[in-house]
């Protein structure tokens, strides 16, 4: 218990003398040697300098050993073509150095899910340096949702990843243990720790990108529901069969947002770019039909931020999303006058805060914490018995 206790302040911490340890701890100096003596012996800590310039000796600094574990996180993104999701990927040390990192497109036609994750898993391994064996564990976020009970992944259109056994496969095959997690969930976890919600307390998030989603964070705590499928909004009707987009993902889901620019004369072609592409095009445009298409996907983000609104009440919305981060402020003052002419809920939105891969930063976030979670627990678990 001395030592889990030790580690979890190292961890949290990063660096620490004895004497810093033994006021968190309450510790004694011999029991404080003694701990930090069988975590360094155990290669969980490390000394990594000296103190200067105080009276007595210098004091040795301890932290966290970065090599006693590693873990990799895996963002799978999909795109028109659910065939070819694009993979990013990144391997990250204990103390949260980010050592290798891969973004690839992949042709699930020709191949299995399960073989390409541990195959980018494998790639980042040697680009770093390490054996595969180093890794611990693999964070992945996928579009859709976990059901743990059932093991199976949920509510994902991306080729193969519906298939009973394919996490349980992919552990077996890494010798590695494997979480699987909503990718919006995932990008609230990054938005807390990196984004405009650090300072806040609970929010809701709201991706638009190809898929649409809704991350409920409650304080810190997010709401996943009974079967991982709470915040799939996508299905939430908004009209009847054949009278009009039929529910959330239809009216402002990825390709209703290129069909409404291609409305608009702004594309070629209804699959020719991404949604994000066509509203940073719009964005970037001073044509009287740009600023049209503008106020019209307001006024649809606006429906769908308003039904959110009315449930959960929550005191901070962010819009986030590859269609939020390239409408930026421009698109969010736009939705700001659609939901005042709209509705009378008192709604505070805001665009999100992470410019890089949000969902690859929320699996380095929850994986890194899950690894050392797992770590914390070996030692308080590994007692012998009396």
């Amino acid at each position: 218990m001395n030592e889990s206790a030790t580690l979890a302040h190292l961890l949290d911490r990063g660096t620490l003398t004895r004497g810093d340890l033994r006021e968190l701890t309450g510790l004694s100096k011999p029991t404080t040697s003694d701990v930090l003596r069988r975590l360094t012996d155990a290669g969980l800590a490390i000394v990594v300098g000296h103190t200067r310039g105080g009276p007595g000796p210098n004091a040795e600094i301890y932290a966290a050993n970065p090599a006693a574990a590693y873990a990799v996180a895996v963002s799978v993104r999909e795109t028109t073509d659910l065939h070819r999701p694009e993979l990013t990927a990144a391997l990250v040390d204990l103390a949260g150095t980010v050592h290798a990192r891969r973004q690839e497109p992949v042709d699930l036609s020709k191949t299995d899910p399960l073989g390409v994750i541990a195959g980018m898993v494998e790639r980042l391994a040697d680009e770093a340096g390490l054996e595969r064996g180093k890794v611990s564990h693999v964070h992945l976020g996928v579009p859709g949702s976990y059901d743990a009970g059932a093991g199976v992944i949920r509510h994902i259109d991306v080729a193969g990843f519906a298939r009973p056994g394919l996490v349980e496969g992919l552990a077996e095959r890494l010798d590695a243990s494997v979480e699987v997690e909503n990718d919006v969930n995932l990008a609230a976890i990054a938005e807390r720790s990196r984004g405009v919600a650090a300072e806040g307390g609970s929010f809701a998030l709201v991706w638009f990108g190809e898929g649409l989603g809704l991350a409920i964070d409650l304080g810190g705590s997010l709401l996943r529901g009974a079967r991982g499928g709470a915040g799939e909004i996508g299905y939430v009707p908004v009209g009847r069969a054949g009278e009009g987009p039929r529910d959330l993902q239809e009216l402002v889901g990825g390709p209703a947002v290129v069909e409404l620019a291609a409305g608009f004369g702004l594309t070629k072609g209804a699959a020719a770019a991404s949604p994000g592409e066509v509203v940073a095009a719009a964005v970037a445009s001073s044509a009287k039909t740009a600023a049209a298409f503008l106020d019209e996907l307001a006024a649809r983000v606006a429906q769908c931020v308003a039904a959110v609104a009315g449930v959960l009440d929550p005191p901070l919305i962010v819009l986030a999303g590859e269609v939020a981060q390239a409408g930026s402020e421009e698109l969010a003052q736009r939705v700001r006058a659609a939901i005042s002419a709209t509705t009378p809920l008192d709604i505070t939105i805001a665009v999100t805060g992470i410019t890089d891969d949000a969902v690859l930063l929320g699996a380095l976030d929850a994986g890194l914490r899950t690894v050392r979670d797992s770590l914390i627990n070996a030692l308080r678990t590994n007692v012998p018995a009396a």
